[in-house]
């Protein structure tokens, strides 16, 4: 390396040494010269930064600080000293952006510099602390407007509160197969949109009856749901993958009904056939016993399209069961059944000691004309038919 090309470098050392040694004007001097020969060098605006801030030159810090983020504007080190900055001018509430932002760019825990550690971990600690009192002042100021809204909008608005402060996040739909445009996001549908739920839930005893025959007589008909080919990538499915821990018996399997099921619950059979399903040949509608052992848990996943959305009715619940769809998590109860979009993610838990099984069916979204439901069965027997002649 030439003297010439050396020579910032130098001149980085002589500051640190002059500093060092009480003299912050000689060191800013050097730093200047270093930052003439290398304008775009972020370590020399740091340090610049760093002697001003230790002199009680605060403004003149955050001015060198800015200085290295119009070079870099996604330099963690640059940011989240900016952020302690504001914090010592300002306050914690006018710093919690920018430690924020400084936070969505951190690097990896095991990759943080050893003396950045502690800093990382407090602006950890002053988001948390400021999004904490920023919710309960939102929920303090709104409480009695909130108190004369529906059960269903105190829902909705206490997720707006958490998405607005950052606790919670957005849920969207996230189909695998068909998005069908313009069809809300919206994780458990109002009962009203199903005129036929009592009707389902005042069958659970004759449905449970027949389950439970089915599983006595057909237990090894009851297949792992999760079945991926040894070839294929299996993300989040590692440990369900053709296991009996999640598994199976269908009544109707991508629109094709399965007799010997249906023979051994006719009752069931018969109800599921006069209740709105979304009938697609070659897609739907799939209806099963869905059976998840002891402590066991679903991961997070999505359907297939939001065009159709699914039923669940509880038939076996040995103790605590839950399911979340997006932002919201509830608990199934015997009885009652209800309807939800599982395009949003979704997640499933058997907390009991024993086998929890419910009825899943699918039905089309209520959104839809009866015309779009015919179009979007031919678009996708139309896709059938394409790949099919490929």
């Amino acid at each position: 390396m030439s003297t010439a090309a050396a020579a910032p470098e130098d001149l980085g050392r002589q500051a640190h040494e002059a500093f060092r040694r009480g003299d912050a004007g000689r060191a800013l001097s050097l730093v200047a010269q270093a930052e003439a020969a290398f304008p775009k060098d972020l370590s020399f605006k740091l340090q610049k930064a760093m002697i001003r801030r230790a002199t009680g030159d605060l403004a003149g810090a955050l001015e060198a600080l800015e200085e290295a983020l119009a070079i870099d504007p996604y330099d963690f080190v640059s940011l989240l000293s900016k952020a302690g900055l504001v914090e010592q001018i300002s306050g914690e509430r006018a710093a919690t952006p920018i430690y924020k932002n400084a936070l969505k760019i951190a690097p990896a825990e095991d990759e943080i510099p050893p003396a950045l550690r502690r800093p990382t971990e407090r602006a950890r600690e002053l988001v948390a602390r400021t999004t904490d009192r920023l919710d309960e002042h939102l929920r303090t100021r709104t409480a009695a407007l909130a108190a004369a809204c529906s059960e269903a909008a105190r829902r909705r608005f206490d997720e707006a509160i958490g998405v607005l402060t950052g606790k919670r996040r957005i849920y969207v739909q996230e189909p695998l197969l068909l998005h069908y445009p313009q069809l809300p996001a919206i994780p458990f549908y109002d009962r009203n949109h199903f005129p036929w739920l009592p009707e389902l839930e005042a069958a659970t005893e004759v449905i449970r009856e027949e389950l439970m025959g089915a599983l006595e007589a057909a237990k090894d008909d009851f297949a792992p749901y999760i079945a991926y080919p040894k070839d294929a990538p299996v993300n989040q499915w590692g440990e369900l993958n053709h296991s009996r821990r999640w598994s199976s018996l269908f009544l109707w399997k991508d629109g094709a009904r399965q007799d010997a099921a249906c023979a051994l619950c006719p009752r069931t059979a018969a109800l599921l056939e006069r209740l709105p399903l979304a009938r697609q040949p070659g897609f739907a509608p799939t209806a099963m016993f869905s059976a998840l052992d002891a402590h066991t848990h679903i991961p997070p996943h999505t359907g297939s399209t939001n065009a159709r959305l699914l039923c669940h009715l509880p038939l076996v619940l040995p103790g605590p069961a839950r399911l979340r769809v997006g932002a919201e998590t509830r608990e199934w109860r015997m009885g009652e059944a209800w309807v939800f979009d599982d395009t949003i993610e979704h997640e499933a838990w058997n907390d009991a000691d024993e086998l929890r099984v419910i009825l899943i069916f699918d039905v089309w979204n209520p959104y839809l004309e009866p015309g779009e439901r015919e179009l979007i069965t031919a678009l996708l027997q139309a896709r059938n038919e394409f790949f099919a002649g490929a």
